[in-house]
């Protein structure tokens, strides 16, 4: 008669899942890291998706879901290691397409691989689950375009709530 296998220990497990887990990070992360640069750009204009805040949960006897406020963290980030970039804009609109803000009063100088942050906190829920942000650069002779993310967050002790949203080219020069 065969042996039978015997039950795996818990830790076991864990360390065979955080394994699996370290593999398929490192065979994505080797894919990305083989895809082609980005073409340099003398301009552009991007749409990044964020939230104020998420729905979640069972529908309320008032036909609402329960609501979660997050802050927002936009990080533009200059990849071009030689060159420096200026953000010219950076619009923030509500899920109504309503414009609520211009967080860039003036055009900010970013220094090669320097990164420029804008920070929408929690209290400020005035975009609410459509919210986005156009965000316009520019630079001298053209660049390698930077990487704009927003990360959101909300840590209240026992659980959290953290994700990113990457901005998408609208135009290009």
């Amino acid at each position: 008669m065969p042996e039978e296998n015997p039950p795996q220990s818990p830790r076991r497990l864990a360390r065979a899942w955080r394994a699996a887990a370290l593999l398929l990070l490192c065979i994505c992360g080797s894919a990305a890291a083989q895809a082609p640069a980005p073409a340099a750009a003398r301009a552009q204009t991007l749409y990044l998706p964020v939230y104020s805040h998420i729905w979640h949960g069972e529908i309320d006897p008032k036909g609402k879901p329960a609501k979660t406020l997050v802050s927002v963290l936009v990080s533009v980030r200059n990849t071009d290691p030689a060159r420096a970039i200026r953000l010219t804009s950076a619009q923030y609109y509500d899920t109504e397409g309503k414009r609520i803000k211009e967080y860039v009063a003036a055009p900010r100088s970013i220094a090669p691989m320097g990164t420029y942050e804008i920070y929408v906190p929690t209290s400020d829920d005035s975009g609410g689950s459509g919210a986005n942000f156009i965000l316009s650069w520019k630079a001298d002779g053209g660049a390698s375009p930077p990487i704009i993310e927003a990360l959101h967050a909300n840590l209240p002790s026992g659980r959290a709530i953290v994700f990113i949203t990457s901005a998408r080219v609208v135009q290009s020069e």
